[in-house]
């Protein structure tokens, strides 16, 4: 499994480009991390300062850094300014495995964007890291979550719901994977 992330992988795709966070991200990351509707179905304490969003970026560019992580702004091609993120993270090299997280800003929802960037993450993580399988733990009453994973064919996958935590679990995550070997190209 491929963990280098130098240089930071540029994904395009036919409307958007993906690229690494920077500070000139700082207003839109904080709309994201604030947003009530956005942070509906995730756990994490919402943002209240630009400087709360500052402190993320710096955060998720060491974690690049370190080789932990990936974490893409998505823009419009044609627009630098940041609509959405979309995560590869939560490795384990042991299985070839790794977690896909996303969230995109209330006024680009139910455009197909997610459905665009996911596609183009699973893409890279097969092809380009050698992955064997892409999780996402969500909640399932995060349909839109649910129809972005299951239109790139992702299956509830009971076996590694096992591995959740009881915290994770009393929480009601529910887990979807999908494996390379099913993954249409």
């Amino acid at each position: 499994m491929l963990n280098n992330f130098s240089p930071f992988p540029v994904l395009q795709t036919e409307r958007l480009v993906l690229r690494q966070l920077t500070m000139q991200d700082e207003k839109e990351i904080f709309l994201l991390r604030s947003d009530e509707n956005v942070n509906k179905y995730i756990d994490r304490p919402p943002a209240v300062s630009l400087e709360d969003a500052q402190k993320f970026i710096e955060k998720i560019n060491r974690g690049i850094a370190g080789n932990e992580s990936l974490f893409w702004a998505i823009h419009f091609k044609n627009d630098a300014q940041l609509i959405g993120t979309i995560c590869c993270w939560n490795f384990c090299k042991e299985e070839e495995r790794a977690e896909i997280g996303y969230e995109l800003l209330p006024f680009f929802q139910g455009k197909g964007i997610m459905q665009e960037a996911v596609s183009a993450v699973i893409q890279f993580g097969f092809q380009t890291m050698q992955l064997q399988s892409v999780e996402a733990w969500l909640k399932p009453q995060n349909l839109r979550s649910v129809n972005v994973l299951e239109r790139n064919e992702f299956k509830r996958n009971i076996e590694a719901e096992k591995r959740l935590s009881e915290v994770e679990k009393a929480d009601g995550m529910v887990v979807y994977c999908l494996n390379k070997s099913d993954f249409a190209y």
